[in-house]
């Protein structure tokens, strides 16, 4: 019984950072049908942003909250800066061009990013271990957990549910539908596509930075976090469906529930088994399991 609880708690924990961070990318894919590959670099940034001004802010005996102000406002601004840059400086040329083109872009974005992450800040780790002993410690039947990884669980529910209520409840939202839905017909109607787009992407550049900064106070940040979160994000997006935030949400579960078993059980597995899903997905329906329906134009 205590093993199962811990499968799921470390499993829910780990599925709820992926959740962060993938559901940028399939927000992104879902409006703009770009596979976005520099999401990988945002992460990074996000990550060693925040934990480099976050030893900057101890190091400076400030007030102890400053670095959870830091874990949100990082994201905000790496969102911003990186959302333009990359927006409207090179997808802006390539809507409409091939999927591949596309990828191998983004792709040669990412690499540049991450040499310029190299330039900035070397091949030192960077430690933001702060926040997570502020928090304290919790015994759960028998385990201790931090209260901080658990609140990312808590993070990732409010983010699906803002997510939701902004597609399904306000008017930015029924319009990025209609973006999705069909893009000349938005434009012929009066939508800002143009805006659309550049706001989307800035969205999900933010959600990855989010990622990178939440997840800083409890990991050593390195050089090639980027790739590793790539892959995996890819793994989320692939299972749960290109452009679902719900199958972001149940694909990133269902990644973090079977990864925590195998590290528990049979830890030699642990990235085979996340793999393994994803094939047997994409055998069985190759467009993942939630895949929202394409439109069909006559």
């Amino acid at each position: 019984m205590q093993s199962l609880f811990t499968i799921l708690t470390d499993g829910l924990i780990y599925g709820s950072y992926l959740f962060i961070v993938a559901v940028g990318l399939t927000v992104i894919f879902g409006v703009q049908r770009v596979l976005n590959v520099t999401h990988g670099s945002f992460y990074a940034f996000g990550a060693y942003l925040a934990a480099y001004l976050g030893a900057m802010w101890y190091e400076s005996e400030l007030p102890d909250f400053g670095g959870f102000v830091i874990i949100f406002l990082v994201p905000i601004v790496v969102g911003v800066v990186f959302g333009v840059l990359i927006e409207r400086g090179l997808l802006k040329h390539l809507y409409g061009k091939d999927e591949h083109i596309v990828v191998l872009a983004t792709f040669a974005a990412f690499l540049a990013l991450e040499g310029v992450s190299l330039f900035i800040w070397g091949t030192d780790p960077y430690f933001f271990y702060q926040p997570q002993a502020m928090l304290g410690f919790v015994e759960i039947v028998g385990m201790t957990y931090d209260y901080y990884n658990l609140s990312l669980i808590a993070l990732a529910l409010i983010i699906a549910m803002a997510l939701w209520y902004f597609l399904a409840r306000t008017i930015w939202g029924r319009m990025l539908q209609a973006v999705i839905f069909d893009r000349e017909i938005s434009q012929a109607m009066g939508i800002n596509v143009t805006a659309v787009f550049l706001g989307t992407f800035i969205l999900g550049t933010t959600l990855g930075a989010l990622g990178g900064a939440a997840i800083a106070p409890t990991i050593s940040v390195l050089p090639g976090i980027g790739v590793e979160v790539i892959v995996l994000a890819f793994a989320v997006v692939v299972i749960g469906g290109m452009g679902s935030v719900p199958g972001a949400l149940i694909g990133s579960i269902l990644v973090g529930v079977v990864r925590a078993a195998a590290v528990h059980e049979f830890p030699h597995a642990e990235m085979f088994v996340i793999y393994a899903i994803m094939a047997i997905v994409l055998v069985f329906r190759p467009e993942g399991l939630f895949a929202p329906p394409r439109v069909r134009k006559i």
